[in-house]
């Protein structure tokens, strides 16, 4: 499995509408991709103009996969003006729980 923990940091002016993009981008990822098996945003506590994502995929192809998807180009067209500062990225291999127990979750 591999996983991506994804730091995003907002334009406080925008974070109301990026949060719903956000969100269209998350549900779309699991509703709509064989190969995500989860992605989760949550809202900094002490920073709410700060999401983290993590999102886990069965395999590098379905990460590849993701980036070509239209619901994410639509997110990076729609939220491109309203990034305050590059996203940190740390690409993942996950080691527990075990890929076999992995299963892909209802969407919403």
């Amino acid at each position: 499995m591999k996983a991506l923990a994804v730091k995003v940091f907002i334009k406080p002016e925008h974070r109301q509408a990026f949060i719903v993009e956000m969100l269209k981008d998350g549900v779309g990822s699991e509703k709509n991709e064989p190969g995500c098996l989860m992605f989760n945003v949550a809202q900094d506590e002490a920073d709410p103009d700060v999401l983290y994502l993590f999102e886990v995929y069965r395999d590098a192809d379905a990460v590849e996969t993701h980036t070509k998807t239209p619901h994410f180009l639509r997110w990076v067209e729609a939220t491109k003006d309203w990034h305050a500062r590059p996203f940190e990225v740390a690409k993942c291999t996950v080691l527990y729980p075990p890929d076999a127990s992995w299963q892909k979750r209802p969407a919403p």
